[in-house]
């Protein structure tokens, strides 16, 4: 079968100046690009699913609050760190926690 058609040398040449002018740009908008979750979790609705769970993983509490499961793997991590929940088991980002008995 036939293979691609070779360019022009002018064609080349534009397509050469269009991808440093590409790479330039693209290098200032890494620098700029901010990235942030402003959705916060309903925490009373949180602790409520807590509260009543035998155990908890970030998948459940994430639909349960109907938030990402990045927000909800982050409130897990601060519960564990204020000592509400403790990691009982799990592997590979699939984290399985129970709630501290008080």
């Amino acid at each position: 079968m036939g293979g691609s058609k070779n360019k022009s040398p002018a064609q080349k040449e534009k397509k050469q100046k269009k991808d440093v002018e590409d790479k330039k740009t693209s290098k200032s908008a890494k620098g700029k690009h901010l990235s942030v979750d402003t959705v916060k979790i309903n925490e009373s609705q949180a602790a409520k699913y807590i509260k009543n769970s035998k155990v908890v993983t970030a998948y459940g509490l994430s639909k349960e609050a109907n938030v990402k499961i990045s927000i909800a793997n982050a409130y897990i991590q601060k519960s564990v760190q204020d000592g509400v929940l403790k990691r009982t088991s799990g592997f590979s980002g699939h984290r399985i926690y129970q709630p501290v008995s008080e």
